[in-house]
């Protein structure tokens, strides 16, 4: 990790929430396989419990750690890390995420590469190495009824399904993506500083990688799945659901995913696609 007096190459901003033992993983697995030795993490931490606190201050005192008192949401939490970190290029991730030998340090070498992309994220593989969805494109309304209906299970709507999971694609390859889930997300400081930080508008923890990735697009620069790295994410499926009458009345992930994705629709109502294939 960077000395006292250095400017970071690179800031790894974590958000967390409630649990301290997979922090830990992630934090441990940073600091064995990140090869950059010009570093620095940020931990952001929402309704900070007291076991949170302990474990960073007797296991981490080199970490940087933001605790609140309350549950800010993703995107305050990754937009307080953002605007807190110094270094050239800043990675998100989730405290759920646990790295690779490398992984990060080749997501870096990417975008000095490749000046013209903006934001770069890994392949995630759920923890039985299965690969984990997080590369796709723009939502419609129909798709999000496709996905939390039955009607997802017709032919027709499985086609649109696969088509927005980009499955139409060689996912073993890099390729220009809409938008990439917000667990793991590299961009260059260079292109925050044209973007801005994410929209909190949407509501608690859903839209803002979308809108965000968008706003990229919009910009003329570059949205890129790179699966040539792997990171491994720990994914809960709460806004999951057998049905979607049921879910709006007793999943409150559902209910604050339809309530976002009705803001983003909002906000784009007319607007074309800036990501042309």
């Amino acid at each position: 990790m960077k000395t006292e007096t250095q400017k970071p190459e690179l800031s790894i901003i974590i958000t967390s929430y409630k649990n301290p033992a997979v922090l830990r993983l992630c934090l441990e697995s940073l600091k064995k396989n990140v090869l950059c030795e010009n570093y620095d993490i940020l931990v952001v931490d929402s309704a900070t419990e007291e076991a949170t606190e302990i474990m960073m201050r007797e296991n981490f005192p080199e970490i940087a750690f933001f605790p609140h008192s309350k549950n800010l949401g993703f995107a305050r939490l990754a937009n307080e890390g953002l605007e807190k970190s110094t270094g050239d290029y800043i990675l998100i991730l989730n405290a759920d995420i646990v790295i690779e030998k490398k992984s990060v340090d080749l997501l870096m070498e990417f975008l000095k590469k490749n000046p013209d992309v903006g934001l770069v994220g890994p392949k995630l593989l759920n923890f039985d190495g299965s690969i984990q969805p997080s590369r796709f494109r723009f939502y419609t309304p129909l798709v999000i009824l496709y996905r939390r209906t039955p009607i997802g299970k017709l032919k027709f709507a499985q086609k649109k399904i696969q088509r927005f999971l980009y499955e139409d694609k060689d996912l073993e390859k890099p390729f220009e993506a809409d938008w990439l889930m917000g667990s793991a997300l590299m961009a260059t400081r260079r292109s925050l500083e044209k973007i801005g930080l994410m929209e909190e508008n949407f509501g608690f923890m859903y839209f803002e990688d979308v809108d965000w990735c968008r706003r990229f697009w919009e910009s003329g620069l570059k949205v890129v799945y790179y699966p040539l790295v792997q990171m491994y994410h720990y994914h809960g499926k709460g806004s999951a659901s057998a049905g979607v009458v049921k879910s709006v009345l007793f999943n409150k992930y559902t209910r604050e995913h339809l309530k976002s994705g009705l803001k983003y629709f909002w906000k784009y109502l007319g607007k074309p696609n800036p990501h042309k294939e």
